[in-house]
């Protein structure tokens, strides 16, 4: 289904100089996500699945407030408009991002922490399958093959017991929906950006990272009041880490946003499971969790394609 609004058209001014700094932008922004990951896996055991996703939206608020006014006041840009287009993908993506974390908070509490990861990172050629019917955004051969390869990994991870009963797990089955929400959240806040008619690359995503947590707080919290009232407290209660987590997690999105608008969201996405690496450091280092020879094989693909994306495409 097309969206009503173009904002393709805006794309090609930034297809220059700056591309690639997306690369840098992305691998920090998966770096910082991970983190994130982390701190919202201790926050699951204090708090519901929703008091989880609500402390990655709601002190991510302070965080993307203080980018746009350091960079307003502080460098002198000039804060975007928002439009029709910027409102319309920018809620779509804000409210698909709620959907896809707290699937993947609860994904936690049903396998490993680096294995649950890894299911979520189907979204990478489900990004690719949006942003074709949503913004007619085509990838060349190299990148498909590289997100197939990724897309191997996955399967190699999520089938312990076999093919056909790991991937019509209830894990599976989960992952897989958090990486579509991601995806069609990752393809909305590409069109959201580039729907502006001014500013680069930079302010458009502080913008679009201000307006979305803000958004995002408002709707989580209008949740919580309607169906887990104590949950509000807990969150304000646990609000050390709350913090990191909207600290971490409020940079992450400035990466994505910023990336997105300098590149096709697939392959942000794609170069983005190099999170997987950090991620498997984390499952080892933090929570002493094992990781079996056919996950590292899996995630060995995973890592494979995304070198073909990056060197190839």
């Amino acid at each position: 289904m097309m969206y009503p609004f173009n904002p393709q058209i805006n794309a090609a001014k930034w297809y220059g100089a700056d591309m690639e700094l997306w690369i840098p932008i992305t691998i920090a922004a998966a770096f910082l996500q991970n983190l994130r990951s982390v701190l919202q896996k201790h926050l699951k055991s204090r708090l519901s699945t929703a008091g989880a996703t609500v402390s990655r939206f709601i002190f991510a608020v302070p965080v993307a407030l203080t980018v746009l006014a350091m960079l307003k006041f502080g460098l002198g840009y000039d804060i975007p408009t928002p439009n029709a287009g910027f409102l319309t993908y920018g809620m779509v993506g804000a409210i698909m991002q709620i959907t896809a974390t707290f699937l993947l908070v609860y994904l936690f509490g049903l396998r490993n922490f680096a294995v649950g990861t890894t299911f979520s990172k189907t979204e990478a050629v489900q990004t690719a399958v949006v942003g074709y019917l949503v913004l007619s955004e085509k990838i060349s051969t190299y990148a498909i093959v590289g997100i197939l390869v990724s897309l191997v990994g996955v399967v190699v991870i999520s089938s312990p017991g076999g093919l056909r009963k790991g991937l019509f797990s209830r894990s599976a089955g989960i992952g897989i929906a958090s990486g579509a929400a991601f995806g069609i959240s990752a393809v909305s806040y590409r069109a959201a950006s580039l729907s502006l008619d001014t500013g680069d690359f930079l302010i458009r995503g502080a913008t679009l990272l201000a307006f979305t947590t803000v958004f995002q707080t408002v709707l989580m919290l209008i949740y919580l009041a309607l169906r887990e009232r104590g949950q509000t407290r807990a969150v304000l209660i646990n609000w050390r880490i709350g913090a990191l987590v909207g600290l971490t997690g409020g940079m992450a999105s400035l990466g994505w946003f910023t990336a997105m608008t300098l590149q096709n969201a697939a392959y942000v996405r794609a170069l983005a499971q190099v999170e997987l690496l950090f991620t498997l450091v984390a499952s080892w280092l933090i929570f002493k969790e094992k990781t079996s020879a056919r996950e590292l094989a899996g995630m060995g693909l995973i890592l494979g394609g995304i070198l073909v994306l990056v060197l190839l495409r």
